[in-house]
């Protein structure tokens, strides 16, 4: 009876240390996400690799919050690129942040194309037409990703009344573009 008492204790114990050493992990981690939060807040920039994608997303943030939208939603869709599993302080966003990273996309490319002027004809800039289609394509990738999310839902019917029912971009002159489709590197 004594040794079953004992070994009761032992597990006891253990379990104690275990809750204990996770608490001050969780404590350590929590710390860490609010002194970054305070960073953010007062507008400073986060230093470190620690938080690369925050630092990327607070970069986007400000970009569309200046005006400049093109880069903003570049930016921001350099999030949703695949991390290099090589690190080990990746950090993955989930279904839920990809829906609003495109989201914010579809904002700052819907503002974008806002911006243009319209033609003297009152037909819309071929950049305004492609940063509205652009901008549909990230609201519908956003509602895929979460169909819940309202603001998108909201943001793409703004978006249908402003653009035109059967709205098509003229082909580009090819002769200034890069060619792509070229192999690179050596054979």
């Amino acid at each position: 009876m004594k040794n079953h008492i004992a070994r009761k204790n032992q597990v006891l114990g253990l379990l104690l240390f275990v809750g204990l050493v996770g608490t001050v992990y969780e404590g350590f981690q929590v710390n860490k996400i609010a002194s970054a939060n305070s960073i953010l807040q007062r507008g400073e920039v986060l230093e470190g690799d620690q938080f690369a994608f925050h630092r990327k997303f607070a970069d986007a943030y400000q970009q569309g919050k200046t005006g400049n939208f093109k880069h903003a939603s570049q930016n921001f869709g350099q999030l949703l690129e695949a991390p290099k599993k090589q690190d080990e302080q990746v950090f993955e966003p989930d279904p839920l942040l990809k829906s609003q990273i495109h989201f914010n996309i579809g904002n700052h490319l819907f503002r974008s194309g806002l911006q243009r002027l319209v033609e003297a004809d009152g037909a819309i800039q071929e950049q305004a037409k492609f940063d509205y289609l652009q901008a549909r394509a990230s609201y519908e990738q956003a509602l895929k990703l979460d169909p819940h999310n309202q603001a998108a839902k909201f943001n793409l019917s703004l978006l249908h009344g402003v653009i035109p029912r059967h709205i098509k971009t003229v082909p580009q002159d090819p002769s200034g573009l890069e060619i792509s489709n070229l192999p690179q590197g050596l054979p």
